[in-house]
């Protein structure tokens, strides 16, 4: 601690504390001015966001009347009116009632009513929020030059929060946010979030074309006119495990297709790495993988769950990455003159090649999420722990640590370890997850959960096993850190014979066998073993 550095960003001078760790020394934390300056004079500053080529946000309803007067919707309308025999008057009503309940309506008050109560609420639950200053550079130039997309991991309810936060404190252009129905149902929030820029889709579709062809509208105007960056999560929904999620592809190509079609120069996708000392749901998501019901969104419920604000939650980092280009990815692997024979206003049929085109490319942008991933010393410290269910002894578990910490930083991983010393930082890392485990005489274990009343076998079961899962949850932050290196060993030991053919057909054959467990680019062991094989 002690470094400073100075960040311009529109025309904006900010001060920036620096860790004095080599892997962290480029992040900041934004909460510091936050807590030396004021609330309300911070949401009430000018906002002066560069939005790609000087767009101008357009109304709600001029946006929604640009989707329903769109070929491209005119053509389904037409054909789910003969399909289903309806007139297409009552079809375009139909698909106007979507757009309506779908469409979101961001304004700047709204805005700033946030980034008060935000300020406030972040203060009470983290030490700090670092960001890194290079990826804010780089993202507010990207977003002056192409439609940008941000791709962030999601592990919390509070991901969109925390994003939009950033991009408003450092007037950058606020993103509309694809989120899940089930949040505009919550009476007040609903439409605070709705006016904060988020817009509502179902979860699950089906083959609603209608439905389909009014949210790929909306998402493709949107990309198209560029006058908000588009943020969804790839993975879906919520990883209840702190897992990378095998991506889904619908929204992926709908962003994607603007480019396909000529309509914009390029897309850029951003992947935002979103990485937490501890997680606000711990509890929540442990209890969910032992079968209790997830509990249903609600404002009451949001309003009972405020005694969180009396916790510790440690620090948050939130890596923004370098901006991938749509167009340098589809050099050489995408045709992109089979679009010009289609006119723009008509669907897009996905043909083999384009589907395996959109599915490399979203889990090229869940590795790099991984890759940016900033690890704490718990998420270490877990392994030893998961392997030792009856307790660890303390020495025991610090060399342990230490090992991996070697390991992980051999491989290219971020570590939040603050200061020289070991054991100062284990004992922050045990004390923060005191819910989780817990020191006595020298000897770290797993603690059960804290309940009423005598309780039955069954629920002593639960109890201890929620600290587990809890435990595994964080240990899986750290996953891919060594799944390569793990395979590559698991494939030199198992293989036919030590030929490198062999060893590299296992490998394939362990990469295959976890796809649905890890996250591996398709194709790509094999093309990285032809490069090798042609620079021999």
């Amino acid at each position: 601690i002690g470094q400073t550095r100075v960040l311009v960003l529109t025309g904006q001078t900010r001060v920036l504390v620096l860790i004095g760790q080599t892997r962290l020394e480029s992040f900041f934390d934004i909460l510091e001015e936050r807590r030396q300056s004021s609330d309300i004079s911070h949401a009430l500053r000018t906002f002066s966001a560069q939005p790609y080529h000087e767009a101008t946000p357009p109304s709600v309803k001029a946006l929604n009347r640009m989707v329903l007067e769109s070929q491209f919707l005119r053509y389904v309308i037409a054909e789910v009116a003969a399909e289903s025999g309806e007139p297409p008057e009552c079809v375009k009503e139909e698909a106007a009632g979507i757009l309506d309940k779908m469409a979101q309506n961001l304004q700047l008050s709204f805005i700033r009513l946030l980034g008060f109560s935000l300020s406030k609420i972040f203060k009470r639950l983290f030490r700090s929020i670092w960001v890194n200053e290079d990826g804010l550079a780089r993202l507010q130039q990207a977003i002056q030059e192409h439609p940008v997309i941000l791709m962030p991991n999601h592990r919390s309810y509070i991901d969109f929060l925390v994003l939009s936060y950033i991009m408003f404190t450092y007037d950058l252009s606020i993103p509309v946010i694809a989120a899940g129905i089930p949040l505009m149902g919550m009476s007040l929030i609903g439409e605070i979030f709705r006016r904060s820029g988020a817009f509502f889709i179902r979860r699950s579709i089906g083959s609603d074309k209608l439905y389909w062809a009014v949210l790929s509208e909306y998402v493709r105007t949107i990309v198209r006119t560029g006058f908000a960056p588009v943020e969804f999560y790839v993975e879906g929904l919520r990883s209840r495990t702190l897992k990378s999620l095998t991506p889904k592809l619908g929204l992926m190509q709908m962003v994607l297709e603007p480019f396909f079609k000529g309509e914009v120069y390029d897309v850029l996708l951003v992947p935002v790495s979103i990485s937490y000392d501890r997680v606000l749901e711990e509890t929540l998501l442990a209890h969910e993988l032992l079968g209790v019901p997830k509990p249903k969104e609600t404002t009451t419920g949001l309003l009972k769950a405020r005694k969180v604000l009396e916790d510790d939650y440690g620090c948050m980092h939130v890596c923004f990455g370098k901006p991938v280009s749509a167009r340098a990815l589809a050099q050489g692997r995408v045709n992109r003159g089979q679009f010009n024979l289609v006119p723009r206003g008509l669907p897009l049929n996905a043909s083999a090649e384009l589907q395996e085109f959109v599915n490399g490319v979203a889990h090229l942008l869940v590795r790099l999420q991984e890759k940016n991933m900033v690890l704490s010393p718990w998420s270490l410290m877990t392994f030893t722990l998961l392997q030792s269910p009856q307790g660890v002894d303390w020495d025991q578990l610090t060399h342990k640590t230490l090992w991996l910490r070697t390991l992980a930083l051999r491989f290219g991983a971020h570590l939040n370890w603050p200061g020289k010393k070991t054991h100062p930082v284990m004992s922050d890392s045990l004390a923060l997850h005191h819910s989780i485990a817990c020191r006595e005489k020298g000897r770290v274990q797993l603690v059960e959960e804290v309940g009423p009343g005598p309780v039955t076998q069954e629920e002593a079961v639960f109890r201890k096993a929620s600290a587990v899962l809890m435990c595994a949850s964080y240990r899986n932050q750290a996953l891919h850190v060594f799944t390569r290196p793990a395979l590559v060993a698991l494939a030199m030991t198992t293989a036919a014979s030590p030929r490198k053919e062999d060893v590299f057909r296992r490998f394939c054959f362990l990469q295959e066998l976890f796809a649905n467990e890890l996250i591996f680019i398709p194709g790509h062991a094999v093309q990285v073993r032809l490069r090798l094989t042609a620079q021999r």
